[in-house]
Parts: C-alpha cells; structure tokens; sequence
C-alpha cells in the first residue's frame, strides 16, 4: 500500500502550522495545504502549538522573574 505522495506528511504539516502561527506561509503551500490536508489534522496541530507556545512563555516568564529576584 503506497501513500499519496500529495498527502502532506508529519513534519510538512508542523512546518506549515510554525508558518501560519508566525504568518510566513506561501500561497503555494497554503493552496496545498487545503487541497491535500485534512483539516482536523491542521487544527490539531494548531491548538497542539498554541497550548506549547503558552506553556513556554510561561515557563520563560517564572525564570525570568525567578531569576530578577521577585
């Protein structure tokens, strides 16, 4: 059993949600992306990157503050 070789694969698909989330994504790739993807799969991801990017700023912000003596 082949694989589609259309289907965007795993890391085509975290590339894609790192370049939306910062607004860097190409007219190609975005067209592609709704050609070929499933959208529960790009909305997975996004909500997977936004709750990682929220844990991490919070995690920055403790060091920092951690760190400055407060």
């Amino acid at each position: 059993m082949s694989e589609n070789p259309d289907k965007p694969n795993f890391w085509s698909i975290v590339l894609s949600t790192f370049a939306a989330a910062f607004g860097v994504q190409n007219r190609k790739n975005l067209e592609k992306d709704f050609k070929h993807g499933n959208i529960y799969t790009y909305i997975a991801a996004g909500i997977i990157f936004t709750v990682l990017f929220v844990i991490t700023v919070v995690i920055v912000v403790k060091v920092v503050l951690a760190n400055s003596g407060l």
